[in-house]
Parts: structure tokens; sequence; C-alpha cells
């Protein structure tokens, strides 16, 4: 009973880090948009600064886990919080001495984006452990683990359009900062079992290799990899939504606010989703849950593109993140059942990778359709792609093998993971 306190402060200490630098990156998804539009007027350039960030993303994730496997959990996530926190400082101070133009600002968020993923890939590596010091199945642990995501992005473009209104795009990256700044004297100080510099034998050989590795045991594996397809074109599609299409819709209504509270009610209704797979999840077919999330996500997603009066445009937002909110703990449940734990590091840096390598395609398509024939009707075209792919996503045959007991279901958390196949719902 002693030792059991601290481990489950550890749990919580994890999950706060993950609030405050989501917050943090909330905060920053609103402002730099609107800097953008605010500096430029044009709804290209913010696709452009998408795609800038998009694209350090896309290589320094597929790295990040071969760093994590190679250096440590805790380590790479203090490091990566504080390289963030310096890299985001960076822009308003230049802003103050030299002026923002175009160039400056993708230069300086294409740095910022080159840090962030590997803090990100060391938390999430970090919840199988956190589950077995808390005695928490893998459902529960991920459930809580992707509201806190909800809670920070619930709270972060909130702050991020307030902080704009008050003291402009640029000094509300200060409160980005100082959620890195938070984040890493957090995970400083988290104790929980192997997360610390691994046993050389367990070590990558080398960081290529590695991360060559990570790719080969995700392709191999037919239902990771087409859970990963899926979440690749539903990210193409919804990027540009918070990125391009909402950005243009409230800037041309001067009300950074409503950007935050579209955001909010999103990322709110987020975390009652993941909460309520956390609690009740092990009830059900983990094959059905995903295939159904994603369908009803997609379906309210494309009712936001039709770009409705403000109330239904909040109540699809909200509907969107509710459903939204079983995929990501079941992506991950899937990769934590079937990697062997001293290679998740690997896996889950493509995983981050590949999602953010679908970002920039969505961005670039989105700016010169908007400019071509307009937000409404580039809006919905990417609803009705999203229609689709929701439609197809349930029939996907690979998606049965949810179902099975992973290799490694067992050994992450140490306690009973689910009922068996015959007294699960669906």
């Amino acid at each position: 009973m002693p030792n059991e306190r601290p481990r489950l402060a550890s749990m919580l200490m994890l999950e706060y880090a993950v609030i405050s630098s989501g917050a943090g990156n909330g905060v920053a998804t609103v402002a730099i948009p609107w800097l953008v539009l605010e500096r430029t007027g044009q709804p290209t350039a913010a696709g452009i600064v998408g795609a800038a960030t998009a694209l350090p993303l896309l290589a320094s994730s597929f790295f990040s886990g071969v760093l994590v496997d190679t250096f440590g959990k805790r380590r790479i996530s203090v490091l990566s919080d504080i390289l963030s926190m310096l890299s985001v400082i960076a822009i308003p101070l230049v802003d103050l001495m030299l002026g923002l133009n175009l160039p400056l600002i993708v230069v300086l968020v294409a740095l910022g984006a080159v840090f962030d993923p590997a803090g990100a890939t060391a938390r999430e590596a970090m919840i199988p452990e956190a589950a077995r010091s808390a005695g928490w199945t893998l459902e529960r642990m991920n459930g809580v683990h992707e509201a806190s995501w909800g809670v920070a992005y619930f709270i972060g473009p909130g702050i991020g359009g307030l902080l704009i209104a008050f003291v402009g795009a640029t000094g509300a990256l200060w409160a980005t900062a100082a959620g890195f700044a938070v984040s890493a004297l957090l995970m400083a100080v988290v104790r929980l079992d192997g997360i610390d510099v691994p046993e050389h034998a367990d070590r990558p050989e080398n960081l290529l290799g590695g991360a060559i590795e990570g790719m080969v045991m995700t392709w191999r594996d037919r239902t990771l990899r087409w859970m990963l397809l899926v979440i690749m074109v539903l990210v193409a599609i919804y990027m540009p939504v918070e990125g391009v299409f909402l950005p243009v819709v409230f800037e041309a209504q001067q009300a950074p606010q409503r950007l935050g509270v579209v955001l909010m009610a999103m990322s709110g209704a987020g975390v009652a989703g993941s909460l309520l797979y956390g609690a009740h999840g092990q009830r059900f077919s983990r094959r059905k849950a995903f295939g159904y999330s994603v369908l009803a996500a997609c379906v309210t997603l494309a009712g936001l593109a039709l770009l409705p009066p403000f109330p239904l445009l909040v109540t699809a937002a909200a509907l969107t993140g509710f459903f939204w909110g079983p995929v990501g703990p079941l992506l991950n449940i899937a990769m934590q059942t079937r990697v062997a734990p001293s290679k998740r590091g690997r896996v889950l840096g493509v995983l981050m990778s590949a999602q953010y390598a679908a970002g920039p395609i969505g961005y670039l398509v989105a700016g010169p359709l908007v400019e071509s024939v307009g937000v409404e009707v580039a809006f919905a075209a990417f609803g009705g792609a999203l229609l689709i792919v929701g439609m197809l996503t349930p029939f996907v045959p690979s998606l049965e093998e949810l179902d099975e007991p992973g290799e490694y279901e067992a050994e992450v958390t140490g306690v009973e993971a689910r009922p068996p196949t015959g007294e699960r719902i669906g």
C-alpha cells in the first residue's frame, strides 16, 4: 500500500504533463493561422504554413520513437519540452526585434515543429507502464490519456482565442511556451518502471535502422496497417478544417472567439467520448467500436462542413468530438498489445509520422481550393470525402483481428485486459 500512492501520483503527473503541453499547442493551433491571416490576408499562406509545420513533424516523428527506445522515455520527454519552449519563445522575440513576414513565420514554425513529436511519443510510450502502476485496464488508461489530450485542446484554443483578442496572436504564444515549461517540470519527477534508459540489448542499432524496423513492423501487421491508413485519410481531410476552413470563416467575421468555441466544443465532447469508452469499452467489440465511431464522426463532421448557423455548428463540432473519442484509444490499444514493449517507441514514431504525412496533402489542396471556389464549396467537398471514408470503414476485413487478444496484452498491464470474446457486446 505505501508504494501505490506515489506510483498513482506519477501516472497523474504524466497526464497533467500531457494536458499542459497539449494546451500550449492548442493555443498555437489558433494563434499561428490567425497570425498568418493577419499579416498576409491570404488563405493560401495559412495552408503553406500548415504544410511547413507538418513536413518537419513528419521527419522528426519518424525518428522520435528511435530516440525514445535509445535514450529513455522520460529523458526524451523533458528535453523535447525544453527545446519546444525555446522555439516558441523565438516567434514573439523575432517579431519584436525584426517584425514577422511569411518567410520568417514559415522558418520559425517549422523549427518549432521539429522538437514536439519526440515529447509526445515519449509520453504515449509510457501508457502501459502507467496502466500497470495504477492497476488499470488498457481501455481505462487509454481512455483517460486521450481524454487528457481532449482537455488540453478544450482549454488551449479557448485561451488562444481570448488571448488573441486581448494581447494579439504573437502575445498568445507566450502561453504555449509556459505549457511546455510546466510539462518539462512534471515529467522530470515522474517515476514509473521502464521509462528510463533501456538496457543496451533492447536499443536499436542505429537511428535509421530503428526507424525502418518500426516501419516494417507496422506494415506487416495488417490490422495496424489498415487502422493507420484510415486515420491518415481522415487526418488529411480534417487538418484543413481547423487550420484553413474555420480560420478563414471566422477571420472574415472578425470573431476569433467563435473559432475557439468550436474547437473547444469538439475537444470537450471528445473528452466525454474517450472517458466513456475507457469506462465501458471493455464490454464491446473493438472492431465495431472503431468502425462505427469513425463512421459517426465522419457524418457529424460532414454536417459541420455545411456551415450551418453558429449554434448548429457548435453542436456538430461537439458530436464529432464525442464520436471520435474512442478512435485514439483503440489505435493505441492495438499497438500496445501487438508490439514488444522494448520496440514500442519505434512503432509509435511510425504511427505519428504517417499521420503527420497526411497533413500537408490536405493543407496544400485546401488553400488553393478555397481561393478558387470559395470556402463554402471547398469545405463541402471535403465533407463529402469524409462521408465516403466513414461509410467504408466498418467493413474493412482486417479490423476483425482487433477482437483477438494481442500477443503482449497480458504482459503490458499484468491485469485481465478484457473479458473473453463471448462475454463482450457486439
